[in-house]
């Protein structure tokens, strides 16, 4: 039988896949302490949760109706062209670290995009230029600094992008023409985190945003010609956050994202001329969270997050009116981007019974088509779980009542008879949010080990107004551990769920939230993950990357000031590592630039020193997270391992 060609790719991977597990030993990339070998017949079972794939939306091409996509088939994701609904994935890049964004120049017959790359997960990001004529690939930026959210304006001519090239730590605006990149200029001086937002129609202006906090952020103007920027929101008595933005046709203002006067990000009309702004979205009590304007002007595209599920909205600017939008299954939108040329939307949309994929949808015929169809690992993805939203008390309250936080709880099949073992997987940020969608392979735990999940929006969380974000801040960080102890006892009530079997899982701050969590209820939880998580904010404020050191503070505390410091170090779980009397798992990788290793290493030399019971992995090549297949799959591998050992038995 002759396969078709568009299953070489997939057929590849699972091949290289089998070839990998066959052996016992961890990868040459991994370090594992404590971590007994993992059985072939655990290898096996995992194997196709293992091979589970997604895509991701990068560019449409500016002249063509195709499109760049990033997707896996070897060991990290990589840009591949897709040439219509459904084509064949071509894969064009081909390195061992993962690509993590891809542009097109918007000029007609510039047959090259831009792509962004980091290398061991260090998050210093360089951007290349592909040559599509001849594959050539060629370094754009100085290959030391942090680069980070090229934007090309609307000729094509040249690309906006910040870098931290002048003194490590300072975010500057750079001005680029890939095909003349010795002409670079750096074009503005700048101080601290800021983003391109978007280029006026006519190229000659920028918009800036300047991060403080997630809660503080500010909007600038660069003027091309004179390299100066105007500050255009002024500090005022409210702290304001704003987010994406469009330029609007006429060059008359821009449609902005921002929580101006109210505690949910509503979408903005900023004018210019009479530097006000007009609410757009009064009638929506939750975030705006993305947007793009369509090539003419006529018709903005924006989601909203309601209540932790994506909703995909359409405006017309012209009447500030409404258009029906296609109805899309529940779960996650993102990535909104019109194509340049035809009212075409695309995309990406995952939900519980489908892995993130592109979508595109043309407005004028109302047709929404499917562009990647990423493989589930042969699993037919009809007997994933939905995930159920519910609400618990907690142990405050707001506006004089009991205050409830929301969580999603996913149940195993009905193979499995309760009452079921549980982790409570808490998610990092601080400022995320659990949301409903493709579980991927969480879905090994609910399917094949009869676990229940569920995922808490403990106070600090987005989503929930601006208030809600700042409950966690400063001298108020562990009410939020507090809340785990309210969802402890939720789980008590619960007939069908086993509250003397709960494990405690997180990455980045839920790894803190994890470790904490085991400081305080030892004995009320089984044992507990943490994954490159935080366990001492002194030593991590002091050692994250000096870029992002600030912003930190903001959240967390100034470790400078000696009252703060004295808290931060009474709350962190090293210093109540002899509290944690609970086998624990930690996973880290060498080169994480935002917490780094050595706060994974100093709790697991403490919590062993105590007597405690640590497997730990170490990545020699990844960051903040594991992002080649070989070590996620061993990372799960040892998850399952230690889930089996310590929670089920």
């Amino acid at each position: 039988m002759k396969l078709p060609r568009q299953w070489w790719g997939p057929l590849l991977a699972i091949l290289l896949t089998v070839s990998w597990t066959a052996g016992q030993q961890p990868p040459s990339s991994i370090v594992a302490e404590g971590v007994p070998a993992v059985p072939e017949e655990l290898r096996a079972r995992m194997n196709q949760y293992m091979n589970m794939r997604a895509a991701v939306f990068a560019d449409w091409h500016p002249s063509e109706r195709s499109m760049l996509i990033l997707t896996r088939f070897g060991d990290t994701m990589q840009v591949h062209s897709v040439q219509a609904p459904g084509a064949y994935r071509q894969q064009l890049t081909f390195f061992p670290d993962r690509v993590l964004d891809a542009s097109f120049s918007r000029a007609v017959g510039k047959n090259y995009f831009v792509f962004g790359m980091d290398t061991g997960g260090a998050e210093f990001y360089q951007f290349y230029k592909f040559d599509l004529a001849d594959g050539t690939v060629k370094l754009l930026t100085d290959g030391k600094s942090r680069n980070t959210g090229l934007l090309f304006n609307h000729r094509g001519t040249l690309a906006a992008y910040m870098s931290t090239r002048r003194n490590g730590r300072d975010n500057d605006l750079y001005l680029l023409d890939p095909e003349n990149p010795s002409a670079e200029k750096r074009a503005l001086d700048l101080k601290g985190t800021w983003v391109p937002l978007d280029w006026s129609p006519d190229d000659s202006r920028l918009l800036l945003l300047e991060e403080i906090s997630i809660n503080e952020t500010y909007l600038h103007l660069f003027d091309v010609a004179s390299g100066r920027a105007e500050l255009l929101t002024p500090a005022g008595s409210e702290k304001v956050a704003y987010g994406n933005a469009r330029w609007s046709k006429d060059v008359k203002g821009f449609f902005v994202i921002s929580d101006r006067g109210s505690e949910f990000q509503r979408l903005n009309y900023y004018d210019l001329d009479a530097k006000t702004f007009t609410s757009l979205t009064e009638n929506i009590p939750w975030d705006v969270e993305d947007l793009d304007l369509a090539p003419d002007g006529g018709i903005l595209a924006f989601t909203v997050n309601a209540d932790g599920v994506s909703e995909l909205h359409l405006l017309d600017t012209g009447t500030r009116a409404e258009i029906p939008a296609p109805r899309l299954p529940k779960g996650q939108i993102s990535n909104l981007k019109f194509r340049l040329r035809g009212l075409e939307l695309a995309f990406n949309l995952n939900s519980a019974k489908s892995p993130s994929d592109v979508y595109s949808y043309a407005l004028d015929s109302r047709k929404v088509e499917r562009w990647t169809f990423s493989e589930t690992g042969g699993l037919n993805p009809e007997t994933f779980q939905e995930a159920e939203l519910i609400h618990f008390p907690t142990f405050d309250q707001a506006a004089g009542k009991p205050r409830t936080l929301a969580a999603y709880v996913t149940r195993p099949p009905a193979k499995f008879k309760p009452p079921y073992p549980v982790i409570i997987d808490i998610h990092g940020g601080p400022e995320g949010q659990s949301r409903p969608g493709f579980q991927g392979r969480y879905d090994y735990f609910m399917n094949e080990m009869g676990i229940a999940l569920i995922e808490p929006n403990v106070r600090g969380s987005t989503g929930y107004g601006k208030s809600f974000t700042k409950l966690d801040n400063g001298y108020l960080r562990e009410d939020t551990v507090e809340d785990i102890g309210a969802l402890l006892d939720w789980v008590a009530t619960q007939p069908d769920l086993d509250a003397k079997r709960i494990a405690v899982m997180g990455g980045s701050y839920g790894g803190y939230m994890s470790l904490a969590s085991m400081t305080h209820f030892s004995d009320r939880v089984r044992c507990g993950i943490d994954i490159v998580g935080v366990s001492n904010f002194v030593t991590l404020l002091e050692t994250t990357q000096e870029y992002r050191r600030d912003l930190r503070r903001v959240e967390y505390g100034d470790e400078r000031d000696p009252k703060m410091r004295e808290f931060l170090l009474r709350i962190s779980p090293l210093t109540n590592a002899d509290k944690i009397r609970v086998p624990m798992l930690v996973a880290a990788g060498q080169n994480d630039p935002r917490v780094p290793v050595t706060e994974s290493q100093q709790i697991v030399k403490t919590v062993r020193s105590n007597g405690g019971q640590v497997w730990f992995v170490l990545a020699k090549d990844e960051g903040h997270g594991f992002a080649k297949k070989q070590n996620s799959d061993y990372v799960w591998h040892a998850i399952a391992m230690f889930l089996d050992q310590f929670l089920l038995r």
